[in-house]
């Protein structure tokens, strides 16, 4: 049996090669040089924006001894936050975002510290009011995250798909934890401590983001001769109007809105007016309305009626 065993040929084992180790969508993304700077970066300064408002309701309740007046307060300041934000955003598309970010979280931090002052020192309650509208002038650091990703992935979509759904989760978490490491410096240090930490994340968060000129967007400067309130010069007029169309196409308006002339079907339901009158029914599966030069055929869309008129695509209002 020996004997036989050692005479049959050994042939070794054929080797079975092993699949390749799929590689994460995140780890490819974030193989890009310059990627995990930026983003520890827009972490840190994103982490203050769910401390700001649960850090001054805190400050300003516990010194005042009134919750009005401190919610009062973070109500102005998001109202002041959503009127300045679109014009900071916009200026830093235009600009960049290393020359407007940096001045405009200055500003945000001194109005922070401003309110920190007055809270301390006992200021009239006005003062609270002008100081933490000045932080309206926070830059959106999560949206000059994603202007990075979108800039590095220009021609792959689905990195930018990645990219995308970490910051999503990023925002998040930065939401879910603000709220509780502020919450814990307002009441087991000092009630201020909430704010002046925050501040200190957010302006030492965006200088380091700012630093980061290698995976900087490029500055999209304004076209030369246009303006915000009337379109460039030597352009066409718009396909539709919508003044015109809501004269022609909204289904709610009277006849007496449309000043064309048009045929009613031959057997229009009647209904009574306020006054006492009695005119066309004006339901939009009754009213026919006239082709006018502002409307558009996105509209209305032709049916089987009178000459010259459109009937409304839908019952509800059309988008133009």
């Amino acid at each position: 049996m020996i004997l036989f065993l050692a005479a049959r040929p050994v042939t070794p084992r054929p080797a079975v090669p092993r699949p390749a180790r799929r590689r994460s969508p995140y780890a490819r993304i974030f193989a890009v040089p310059g990627t995990r700077a930026f983003t520890a970066a827009g972490l840190l300064a994103r982490l203050p924006m769910g401390m700001f408002g649960v850090s001054a309701v805190l400050m300003i309740a516990g010194s005042r001894g009134s919750y009005a007046l401190a919610g009062a307060v973070t109500a102005t300041g998001l109202a002041a936050t959503a009127l300045v934000g679109p014009w900071t955003a916009r200026l830093v598309d235009r600009h960049g975002q290393a020359r407007i970010a940096v001045p405009a979280t200055a500003v945000a931090v001194l109005g922070s510290l401003a309110l920190l002052l007055c809270v301390r020192a006992g200021a009239p309650d006005w003062t609270l009011f002008a100081s933490y509208a000045a932080t309206a002038t926070t830059p959106n650091t999560g949206g000059m995250s994603r202007a990075r990703w979108a800039h590095l992935f220009r021609d792959d979509p689905a990195a930018r798909h990645t990219a995308n759904a970490f910051e999503q989760a990023a925002d998040e978490l930065c939401f879910l934890l603000g709220p509780v490491l502020a919450t814990l410096l307002c009441t087991s240090v000092a009630p201020e401590a909430g704010t002046a930490v925050a501040a200190a994340l957010l302006l030492t968060g965006v200088l380091l983001l700012a630093a980061q000129r290698r995976t900087e967007p490029p500055a999209v400067p304004r076209p030369p001769g246009r303006t915000h309130l009337r379109p460039p010069a030597g352009s066409p007029p718009p396909r539709c109007a919508p003044a015109a169309c809501r004269r022609c196409c909204s289904p709610s308006s009277p006849p007496a809105r449309c000043s064309a002339p048009w045929r009613w079907p031959r057997s229009p339901t009647r209904t009574r007016t306020a006054s006492g009158r009695r005119r066309a029914d004006c339901s939009p599966s009754r009213r026919p309305v006239p082709a006018r030069p502002g409307c558009c055929s996105a509209c209305c869309r032709r049916r089987p009626g009178p000459a010259g008129a459109f009937w409304p695509a839908s019952p509800r209002w059309p988008r133009c």
